[in-house]
């Protein structure tokens, strides 16, 4: 449907009404998902309330503490490190938790893609080389045929989750109660 060079570039509207109008699936395989969070106010209300109507909702993010992450924010080198993104990120989802329909699972094999899925539209960011999501480019797709790009990027989000640990069984991994949400 559309290309944007930039994460950064697709307007705030667009995540907005594609969150708004899916009502059977969101998938955000984004490896931190922390810009969300800032762009997006009361997001864990707006995830609560469509779980509640049926909408399943996953979440797959990097380990805040694996050997990927770590090469990762060597690479990036930025002030506020990959781990503290995923972190930043466990700590909103928390409120999401016991929500039925509501599911999150870590996984370091999608480091260089992020996917994200509402229903039949998907956005999908290709990571370029050493830089952060934001500027790296983006593809707003919709599903039009069978085993076309929007399939091919589905079956690769499904295959990442299928082998993902799940967030809340993981008594080792508790998100750090230290770690503030972006809104304060």
């Amino acid at each position: 449907m559309t290309v944007y060079p930039y994460r950064s570039a697709c307007p705030k509207s667009v995540w907005r009404n594609l969150i708004s109008a899916a009502g059977g699936e969101i998938v955000f395989a984004g490896y931190t998902n922390y810009f969300l969070w800032l762009e997006h106010p009361n997001l864990a209300k707006v995830l609560k309330r469509k779980a509640q109507q049926g909408c399943k909702i996953r979440f797959l993010l990097g380990d805040p503490d694996s050997d990927v992450t770590r090469r990762r924010e060597t690479v990036e080198n930025v002030p506020l490190t990959v781990s503290t993104r995923i972190r930043i990120t466990l700590s909103e989802i928390e409120h999401l938790r016991d929500v039925p329909g509501v599911e999150a699972r870590y996984g370091d094999e999608h480091i260089a893609m992020s996917v994200f899925r509402f229903d039949s539209e998907m956005l999908v960011t290709p990571h370029l080389a050493k830089l952060v999501g934001h500027d790296s480019p983006m593809l707003h797709l919709r599903r039009h045929q069978a085993d076309g790009l929007f399939d091919r990027f589905a079956y690769h989000a499904a295959e990442l989750w299928s082998s993902g640990r799940d967030v809340w069984a993981d008594e080792s991994k508790e998100p750090s109660e230290n770690v503030t949400s972006p809104a304060g």
